[in-house]
């Protein structure tokens, strides 16, 4: 293995995995440290459930995942988190990335969640969605992780033990040398997370190229982008491999609030079945998988693509947390999700289409995936990925901001392209 990567969601690991695998490496998605060993891979990437559990489970299993990553021989770790670096006040982003660079004992890290494919950058240290802040762009009313500053070296600066510092943008573009000069001297300076402007894919290659060598790199999937360069100029890196997709039954679950998945449910409701859940029914018991099996036992069930899902407005989902708690809500309706997953597959279903992090997570946890491979790309950042094991799942895991108004019609349609196979 020559990179190994540490990811905090499901959506967020498959997205870092496509990334590496464009890039021409052969790369792996693990869901959790895989406990017989990695299979044989030039990236592994392993997708952690920990962007929003309590700071010392995202710290213990991130320094597993660290230490199974090392032993399988990675040269260079990654660790992954969103692209609007979803995070509250407390962490989990510093302190995980504060514990990776103790193990390491590497002198800094960068920090950089930059995807400008997606309209996710960074200048003077301000993280933009489009032309808005961060905190100006929906992801301050995020139910889990509200992000009210767009300083990233601010918000940084809360969470970790660390100082915290900064490469600006005229700097990156005076190309890699120029950028090795500016971490040596922050890296003087007692800067250990050094925060980068990056507003193109260039200013990402340039940043990548520029950490050759470096044990720690943190950041979102675009920092990857000039990663595998540093192995493949070398004869190390020799590419991917193409994957069949199973047949089966079909079906969209989509569990995140944000702004672009909201939009894609209402796009995908207009010309196909699509089933509301009532989060209060669940919560009080009055609503099951069973009337969802019923609704998929008429005509949506005989549909491409029906789509089941919890995604609703944010007043509504705030009253939802003031009247029962965030936590309470979030594990009910991850649950349900998790058990019609489990169910549908049980009844043939073999491809699934997800909507949001936690949601990912929570139903790749539950089909007890432990790997998959990583095919065609749907959108930026979101890749079709194929499970190992029986039976074989074709699954689109899909971070709530991304994806196109018509993302999940796509995401068939790149599945019924890949070549077939009966799973």
């Amino acid at each position: 293995m020559l990179i190994g990567s540490i990811a905090d969601d499901f959506t967020g690991a498959s997205d870092l995995a496509n990334t590496l695998a464009k890039r021409g490496m052969r790369t792996t998605l693990f869901v959790g440290v895989p406990e017989g060993g990695f299979l044989p891979c030039e990236a592994g990437v392993i997708a952690l459930k920990t962007r929003s559990n309590p700071v010392d489970e995202a710290v213990s299993q991130s320094l597993a995942g660290l230490a199974a990553l090392r032993g399988a021989g990675a040269q260079q770790i990654i660790f992954k988190y969103c692209s609007t670096f979803d995070s509250t006040k407390e962490g989990n982003i510093g302190p995980v990335a504060d514990a990776l660079l103790a193990a390491l004992k590497a002198p800094a890290a960068i920090v950089c969640p930059a995807f400008p494919t997606n309209k996710r950058t960074i200048y003077r240290g301000h993280l933009f969605v489009g032309d808005k802040l961060l905190n100006e762009s929906g992801m301050e009313r995020h139910p889990l992780t509200p992000m009210v500053d767009a300083n990233i070296a601010r918000w940084l600066s809360f969470q970790s033990q660390n100082r915290i510092g900064l490469i600006a943008l005229e700097t990156v573009r005076q190309g890699v040398e120029a950028v090795r000069a500016a971490l040596t001297e922050a890296i003087r300076r007692n800067e250990k997370l050094i925060v980068c402007d990056a507003t193109s894919d260039e200013d990402l290659f340039t940043l990548g190229h520029a950490v050759k060598g470096m044990a720690l790199v943190t950041g979102g999937s675009g920092i990857a982008l000039g990663l595998p360069d540093n192995f493949a100029e070398v004869g190390k890196a020799s590419g991917g491999a193409t994957l069949a997709a199973p047949k089966g039954p079909a079906i969209a679950l989509s569990g995140s609030c944000s702004i672009a998945t909201a939009g894609q449910v209402a796009r995908h409701a207009q010309g196909a079945p699509a089933f509301q859940l009532d989060v209060e029914a669940i919560l009080a018991g009055n609503q099951s998988v069973a009337d969802l099996l019923v609704w998929l036992s008429g005509e949506a069930g005989k549909a491409a693509l029906p789509l089941v899902y919890s995604t609703a407005d944010a007043g509504a989902v705030a009253a939802l947390q003031a009247k029962h708690g965030g936590t309470k809500v979030a594990h009910a309706i991850e649950a349900f999700f998790s058990t019609l997953a489990q169910t549908l597959v049980a009844r043939g279903y073999r491809r699934v289409i997800t909507a949001g992090g936690e949601t990912s997570s929570a139903i790749v946890s539950a089909l007890g995936i432990t790997a998959m491979g990583i095919g065609p790309e749907i959108d930026p950042g979101v890749p079709v990925v194929i499970s190992e094991g029986t039976p074989r799942l074709a699954l689109a895991l899909k971070s709530g901001n991304f994806g196109a108004p018509d993302f999940f019609v796509k995401a068939l349609a790149t599945i019924d392209a890949m070549p077939q196979d009966g799973g």
